[in-house]
């Protein structure tokens, strides 16, 4: 092998998409909710699936037809007692 084919065999191993690249270390995400949120929402799922939730202030609205209605209902609960929940996406 001639010195000119090394570096030309190093420089094609480099852009090779194949090639086992090192990997970058990954960093520990944050938490976005807090653990205990999680058992709002379960237990407003809880009450979803029996048929009891209801929505609107003070529970006098209509029942509560779907699931995702129901995850908000029991987001919006663990908000009030004060756990870490994201804010709610205002309309624009």
């Amino acid at each position: 092998m001639r010195p000119g084919q090394v570096l030309r065999s190093l420089a094609i191993a480099e852009e090779c998409p194949w090639r086992r690249k090192p990997k970058k270390t990954k960093k520990a995400k944050k938490r976005r909710y807090a653990k205990s949120s999680g058992s709002d929402v379960k237990s407003e799922m809880r009450r979803y699936k029996k048929g009891s939730a209801k929505s609107g202030r003070g529970g006098k609205g209509g029942k509560v037809k779907s699931r995702k209605q129901a995850i908000a209902i029991g987001l919006s609960k663990a908000r009030k007692k004060g756990k870490k929940v994201p804010k709610k996406k205002s309309r624009s």
